[in-house]
């Protein structure tokens, strides 16, 4: 036998006594108490959210650029 197993086994077993001592065991309690998908399509049937005002504020001073400068037009396109 191969001294090197030998060590090798005992570094795996150290190993393994190591995770179980730093992981808690996982039980069937920890599941949630109440079924989410419900909550789920509720939040997908909902309206979605109106784009914030800087969003506005960015599409208008991207349009007012082109406007003054058409030659962006393409570095724009480029970039999206």
């Amino acid at each position: 036998m191969n001294p090197r197993d030998h060590n090798t086994t005992h570094d795996d077993e150290r190993m393994k006594a190591l995770l179980r001592q730093a992981l808690p065991r996982v039980s069937s309690d920890t599941a949630p108490h109440r079924d989410l998908w419900p909550a789920v399509l509720q939040q997908l049937d909902a309206a979605p959210a109106a784009p914030p005002w800087f969003d506005w504020a960015l599409l208008g001073s991207l349009i007012a650029l082109a406007a003054f400068f058409p030659i962006s037009i393409p570095m724009f396109l480029y970039y999206l």
